[in-house]
C-alpha cells in the first residue's frame, strides 16, 4: 500500500503562489505516474495535472495551463505542484494521486492511491 502525504496548502491572495508537495512511502515511486486532482466545495473532482513515471511528459487542465507546473524528484519520492498567478477559482482541496498502470493519468478510474488532500484557499 502506497501512502501519499500532501503538504504546502494554505491561503494565498489572487496573483500569489503556493507550492504543493506530495511525499510517497513507496520505494518503487519511480514506477508510478503521479498527478493532482482538486475538488471545490459543491463541485465534482477534476483533473489538474499529471506527470509520467520518468517525469518526461506532463499534462495540464486548460484552466491551469501556463500557471501551474508539475514536477517530481524520484530520489526523494516526491511530486510537486508549483501554482503561480493563483485565482479565487483555484480554491479547492487538492489531492495527490498515484497510478501504476497508466503512462500519464487521464482518468480517475485507473488511479491506485489517493492522498488525504490539502486545502488551498485563494482570496480576491
Amino acid at each position: 500500500h502506497v501512502q501519499l502525504v500532501e503538504s504546502g496548502g494554505g491561503f494565498a491572495q489572487a496573483g500569489g503562489s503556493l507550492r504543493l508537495s506530495c511525499a510517497a512511502s513507496e520505494r518503487t515511486f519511480n514506477s508510478y505516474s503521479m498527478g493532482w486532482l482538486r475538488q471545490a466545495l459543491g463541485k465534482e473532482r477534476e483533473f489538474v495535472s499529471s506527470i509520467t513515471a520518468s517525469g518526461g511528459s506532463v499534462a495540464y487542465a486548460d484552466s491551469v495551463k501556463g500557471r501551474f507546473t508539475i514536477s517530481r524528484d524520484n530520489a526523494k519520492n516526491t511530486v510537486y505542484l508549483q501554482m503561480n498567478s493563483l485565482k479565487p477559482e483555484d480554491t479547492a482541496v487538492y489531492y495527490c494521486v498515484a497510478d501504476k498502470r497508466s503512462f500519464l493519468i487521464t482518468s480517475m478510474r485507473t488511479i491506485d492511491y489517493w492522498g488525504q488532500g490539502t486545502q488551498v484557499t485563494v482570496s480576491s
